[in-house]
């Protein structure tokens, strides 16, 4: 029973995470684009991009990360502790969650230089990296619904022509934009 409310409470945070992972590039997409906006439109929108960046981060992306990472934590210590080696499936998935953390607190590196006016990204390649916490949930969501780390071959490939089909997606879009 009380596995199930863990789980449950696990399922909340992950998406209330990544909710924000999702919304926070598109953020810092708009506050790089807002450079092209004339003064004081561009000043007005980077004070709020800068204001909504930071409210997001600390106030739902933090404390979700948290509790995601320490229900995740609690399920893997009551469930498949005694048999941790033989999950290989789990070593895989908790490789994506540690490679999901860096992608957090790189996301929150791109804020802190933004804050500063360190305009090191263009728009596109934000939106590539908007992307990159859609392959991360798609290999997650896999393994733990597969939990095979052998069929995690074939999730790979997917994942590979998954990433291939959203990059793609993304230049078609920002050719049609050009065009106008």
């Amino acid at each position: 029973m009380q596995y199930d409310h863990i789980k449950a409470i696990h399922i909340i945070f992950v998406t209330s995470w990544f909710a924000g992972l999702f919304y926070l590039p598109r953020l810092l997409v708009y506050h790089v684009e807002a450079n092209d906006k004339p003064e004081p439109e561009r000043s007005i929108l980077q004070t709020e991009y800068k204001r909504m960046q930071k409210i997001l981060f600390n106030a739902i992306m933090v404390p979700a990360m948290w509790l995601t990472v320490i229900s995740g934590l609690t399920m893997v210590y009551w469930v498949w502790w005694d048999s941790f080696a033989s999950h290989k499936w789990l070593h895989i998935k908790l490789g994506f969650v540690v490679g999901l953390l860096f992608y957090h607190f790189y996301c929150r590196k791109i804020i802190l230089e933004l804050r500063q006016d360190k305009f090191r990204f263009t728009g596109f390649q934000l939106r590539l990296f908007n992307e990159i916490a859609t392959v991360f949930l798609f290999a997650i969501v896999f393994l733990v619904v597969l939990k095979n780390a052998v069929d995690w071959i074939w999730g790979i490939v997917g994942l590979l022509l998954f990433a291939i089909i959203i990059m793609s997606a993304v230049r078609i879009v920002k050719q049609i934009r050009e065009k106008k």
